[in-house]
């Protein structure tokens, strides 16, 4: 693993990531509409893994590492996340809310990683608490409480994955997208097998039959740019870097989000909405740059 210092070229990787994510919250919202959520996340995950796979050797990676990764950070994560969208949970604050995974990953490494908190990542959490505490006693304003859950739900089953793509990048050197395309192939089954659970047999087979291109589009962009460009990048960030340096530059995804909702689907925030989203980023934000801060004001004192 690299130094914690973030290259500029990574860094660039990473706001490459955060457009491609910022922008896939709309993109879901117009692919539940046609397609119930967890059909859609069998088409998207077999787009990523077929015919890709038959271009990239699998990474020397146990397999129980590809299960993990798939059913965390793509069947868990994403049958919540289409979930909430689907009971209408709008996409900008779907993107906002969901950028509690970075304490559920910081959470989860201390436990699992024994990754030590600092100062600045205690308050950085309760900031992003208070701020997640708002936007959630805002339901019925423009969001129902089940899709705040789920969305909550994701966030901490995208930390998981978080985990285990650190647990990946033990068997650096490797390909980070060949891993992605071939963990891709996890997920299919079980979301099929959920579909066919909770949506039914008819359901998953009217939407099949009536696929349109705008949904056909939705499904190649969650495939191809989400998921193999947007988490092929990501877990070679995560597989290089500490767990609690990269998580945080999600809390850039939210501008795209917001900005993106608003422009497509005339989404608007309510000012508790505002109050909240503006605690959980100002947590990420000192999450993120106040351990320099931090150190600043011990060394003037």
């Amino acid at each position: 693993m690299t130094s914690a210092a973030i290259r500029p070229r990574d860094l660039a990787l990473a706001l490459l990531v955060i457009v491609a994510w910022g922008v896939n919250f709309a993109v879901i919202k117009v692919g539940v509409a046609d397609v119930p959520p967890f059909l859609l996340g069998a088409l998207r995950f077999a787009l990523a893994a077929f015919p890709a796979l038959l271009f990239f050797r699998p990474p020397k990676v146990p397999l129980h590492l590809y299960l993990a990764y798939g059913m965390t950070i793509s069947v868990g994560q994403f049958a919540f996340l289409f979930s909430a969208i689907h009971v209408g949970m709008p996409t900008g604050l779907a993107s906002l809310v969901a950028q509690s995974q970075a304490f559920f990953t910081m959470f989860f490494a201390a436990i699992w990683l024994k990754e030590h908190w600092r100062a600045n990542q205690l308050a950085g959490l309760v900031l992003a608490a208070a701020g997640l505490g708002l936007i959630g006693r805002a339901h019925g304003i423009s969001m129902p409480l089940a899709g705040f859950l789920l969305t909550i739900a994701g966030a901490a089953m995208w930390a998981c994955g978080n985990i285990v793509t650190r647990a990946v990048g033990q068997y650096a050197p490797m390909n980070q997208l060949a891993f992605v395309v071939w963990a891709s192939a996890v997920p299919p089954l079980p979301f099929l097998a959920l579909s066919y659970l909770f949506e039914g047999p008819t359901v998953m087979t009217s939407a099949l039959r009536n696929l349109s291109l705008q949904s056909l589009a939705a499904v190649a962009y969650l495939a191809w740019v989400a998921t193999l460009l947007g988490y092929g990048i990501w877990t070679y960030l995560m597989s290089r870097y500490p767990a609690n340096r990269v998580a945080p530059f999600s809390m850039l995804v939210p501008l795209v989000g917001l900005t993106t909702g608003w422009l497509v689907f005339g989404e608007s925030l309510q000012p508790i909405h505002f109050a909240g989203g503006t605690l959980l980023m100002t947590g990420l934000l000192v999450n993120l740059f106040g351990a320099s801060l931090f150190t600043r004001l011990q060394w003037k004192t």
